[in-house]
């Protein structure tokens, strides 16, 4: 499984470890994902999603409806 959350897109990113004598070596940063379990009240149903720390922020936003549909349209997520 992949290090992306489904609902914002983040995914890991490279940079570059810096020492103190600016010695640079790759590294990456990970986002802030949960494997967290959501109720649909239209369906009536659980759904289970890969999302981060900012992912869980906007569905407490703007709902768990809306944010599947503009993760669908933006294409992070196929079905749910």
């Amino acid at each position: 499984m992949s290090n992306i959350c489904q609902i914002s897109g983040k995914r890991t990113i490279v940079g570059n470890n810096v020492s103190h004598a600016n010695n640079r070596t790759k590294r990456k940063f990970y986002p802030n994902l949960f494997k967290k379990r959501f109720f649909l009240e239209d369906e009536n149903r659980w759904i289970d999603l890969r999302v981060s720390a900012n992912g869980i922020k906007t569905i407490t936003k703007i709902g768990l409806k809306e944010a599947l549909k503009k993760a669908q349209a933006k294409g992070f997520i196929k079905t749910y």
